[in-house]
C-alpha cells in the first residue's frame, strides 16, 4: 500500500508540472488506500509543498488576470464543497466529482468537434462562472480541479506554458485557502501530516521529473494527455 501512496505522491508533483489530468492517478489511489474524505487533508499538504516549488519555476509564463476573473466564482465553489463535504460519504463524493470532471470533458469536445458554437458558448458571460465555480467545488471535494481549470483555459487558446503559469498562480492561492476548511473538518491531523512527511520525497522528484517531461511534450499531445486522464478518472469515480 505505501508503495501506491509513493505512486500518488509522484503523480501529484507531475501534475503540478503541467500534466494537470494525471492528478487523478493520485485521486483515484489516495481514495482507495484512506477514503475519498480523509484523502482530500492527506493529500493538501502535498499539493501546496508542490505549489510553492512549481509557482517560481512558472511565475514567468501566465499573468494573475485569469486567476482574479475566476477566483470569485471558485470561492463560491469552494464553499458549497466544504458545506456538502461535512454531509456526504466518500461513494457520493467520488460521483459527483466524477460526473464534474467528465461534464467537462463532454464541453472539450464540443470544442474540438463544432468549435463555431462552442466559441459562442465560451464567449457567455455565464461560462467562465460555471467553471469557476466547478473548479472550486472540485478541489474541495477532491482536490481534482487540475482538469476542470486546465480544460477551461485551453478553451480561452492559452498555450500550455501560459496554462501552467496560470494554474500555478490558482492554485497556490487557493489551496492555501483551504487549510482551515479542511482542518475544521478534522481532515488535516497530526496523524495525515506525518504521512505527509512520509512521501514528501515522492512529490519532490515528481516535480522535476514533470517539469523535465513539459518541455518535450507537443502542444497537441499535451492536450489529449490531458483529456485522456480526465476521461479515466471520471469514470472510475463515477464507478463504472
Amino acid at each position: 500500500m505505501f508503495a501506491l501512496a509513493l505512486l500518488a505522491a509522484f503523480c501529484i508533483g507531475v501534475s503540478k508540472a503541467g500534466f494537470s489530468g494525471i492528478s487523478m492517478v493520485s485521486v483515484l489511489l489516495l481514495a482507495e488506500i484512506y477514503g475519498a474524505r480523509v484523502s482530500t487533508g492527506l493529500a493538501l499538504p502535498m499539493l501546496i509543498l508542490a505549489d510553492l516549488m512549481v509557482y517560481p519555476v512558472f511565475r514567468r509564463y501566465g499573468s494573475w488576470g485569469p486567476v482574479w476573473r475566476l477566483l470569485g466564482p471558485l470561492l463560491l465553489g469552494l464553499a458549497a464543497g466544504w458545506w456538502l463535504l461535512g454531509r456526504i460519504d466518500d461513494t457520493v463524493a467520488r460521483r459527483v466529482i466524477g460526473s464534474v470532471i467528465l461534464t467537462l470533458v463532454v464541453l472539450e469536445t464540443a470544442r474540438r468537434n463544432w468549435p463555431g458554437a462552442f466559441e459562442r458558448l465560451t464567449a457567455s458571460r455565464w461560462f467562465g462562472g460555471a467553471a469557476g465555480m466547478a473548479g472550486g467545488f472540485s478541489t474541495m471535494l477532491a482536490n481534482a480541479a487540475g482538469p476542470v481549470i486546465q480544460l477551461f483555459l485551453m478553451s480561452r487558446r492559452f498555450s500550455k506554458m501560459e496554462m501552467v503559469g496560470i494554474g500555478a498562480r490558482l492554485f497556490l492561492l487557493v489551496n492555501l485557502l483551504k487549510v482551515p476548511l479542511s482542518a475544521g473538518l478534522s481532515l488535516i491531523t497530526p496523524e495525515t501530516l506525518l504521512e505527509n512527511a512520509k512521501l514528501a520525497p515522492a512529490v519532490l522528484a515528481g516535480v522535476f521529473g514533470g517539469k523535465a517531461m513539459l518541455h518535450r511534450v507537443p502542444q497537441r499531445l499535451f492536450e489529449w494527455l490531458v483529456i485522456g486522464f480526465a476521461v479515466i478518472a471520471g469514470v472510475r469515480l463515477c464507478g463504472w
